[in-house]
C-alpha cells in the first residue's frame, strides 16, 4: 500500500466521521451562505496569470508537517505565518487542512481569512463532494484536486461542485498522462507535482514536459522540490505561471524572509 493509499483510506474514514457530526444540508447551506460571512471568493486563477515578461507568482504554503519530511514548524500559528507571507508578496496562500498527516486543520482558513486578503486555497485530500461544500464554508476560494487520487467520474463531479460553490480549482497532476485527464475535465489550473506521491520520488523536470500540451489560457503551476530563486526563475522559462512551496519557507528562521528571497532575481 502506498502512502497515497494509506492517506485516502483515512480520509474516508475521516469524511463519514464528518458527515455524522455535521450533516450534508447544514454544509451546503453553509456553503451556499459563504459570501455573507466570508465575503466574495477572491480568484486564484486570475491572481496566479501571468503576463508575459512578468514575474512567477508564489504561492505560499503553510505546512506544519508531510508524511515525508515529518514535523516542518510544529505549533505554527498558520495566521501569523499567513501575515508574513502577504507582506513578503505572496500571489496566494495554500493552507493544509489534513489534520492526521499533515497537522493542519479545516479551521486555519477562517483564521488566515481573518487577516489576510490573498486568495486562500484548501490544501487536501478531496474525494467527496461534502469536502468542496466544506471549503467554501469555512473560508476558501479554491481547492486542490488530485488526479490520481480521483476516478475521472470523480473529477468531474467535484470539478462541477467547485463551480457550483464559485470555488477555482487547481487540478494536480503528476505523469503526462494525468495531465491529459485533468484537460480532457476541463482544468483551467493545472499543477505539476514534481512529487509522486505514491513513491515520493522528486522530479524537476516535469514541469517542462507538461507545458508544451497546455491551451494559451491554462494556468500553470510548478509544485515541489523548489528551493531557490534560480528553481523559480527557470520553472518560470519552460511556462509556469507560478509555483507553488511549502516546506522550504516553513523550515526557514522567518517564512517571510525566505519568500522574499524566492522572489529575487537570481
Amino acid at each position: 500500500m502506498t502512502i497515497l493509499d494509506t492517506i485516502l483510506a483515512a480520509k474516508r474514514d475521516e469524511i463519514a466521521a464528518s458527515k455524522a457530526g455535521r450533516p450534508w444540508e447544514s454544509v451546503d447551506a453553509d456553503a451556499r451562505a459563504a459570501t455573507a460571512v466570508h465575503g466574495s471568493p477572491r480568484g486564484l486563477i486570475n491572481a496566479l496569470r501571468r503576463p508575459p515578461g512578468a514575474p512567477v507568482r508564489i504561492i505560499a504554503e503553510i505546512k506544519r508537517a508531510s508524511p515525508s519530511a515529518g514535523a516542518i514548524r510544529a505549533g505554527a500559528d498558520p495566521a501569523a505565518i499567513a501575515v508574513e507571507y502577504e507582506t513578503a508578496g505572496a500571489a496566494a496562500i495554500s493552507v493544509l487542512t489534513d489534520k492526521q498527516f499533515f497537522d493542519g486543520d479545516l479551521s486555519f482558513l477562517a483564521r488566515c481569512r481573518a487577516r489576510v486578503g490573498l486568495p486562500l486555497l484548501r490544501k487536501d485530500f478531496l474525494i467527496d463532494t461534502y469536502q468542496v461544500a466544506e471549503a467554501r464554508a469555512a473560508g476558501a476560494d479554491a481547492i486542490l484536486l488530485i488526479v490520481a487520487a480521483l476516478t475521472p467520474g470523480q473529477l468531474a463531479e467535484l470539478l462541477g461542485a467547485a463551480h457550483v460553490y464559485q470555488l477555482d480549482a487547481l487540478v494536480e497532476v503528476h505523469t503526462v498522462k494525468e495531465a491529459e485527464i485533468a484537460l480532457g475535465a476541463g482544468a483551467a489550473l493545472l499543477g505539476v507535482n514534481h512529487r509522486d506521491l505514491r513513491t515520493l520520488h522528486v522530479d524537476m523536470s516535469l514541469t517542462s514536459v507538461v507545458a508544451p500540451m497546455l491551451p494559451p489560457d491554462v494556468v500553470l503551476v510548478a509544485e515541489s522540490g523548489i528551493k531557490t530563486s534560480a528553481d523559480v526563475h527557470l520553472l518560470g522559462a519552460v511556462g509556469a505561471h507560478a509555483v507553488l512551496v511549502g516546506e522550504q519557507l516553513m523550515r526557514a528562521a522567518s517564512p517571510g524572509e525566505a519568500l522574499l528571497a524566492l522572489r529575487e532575481a537570481p
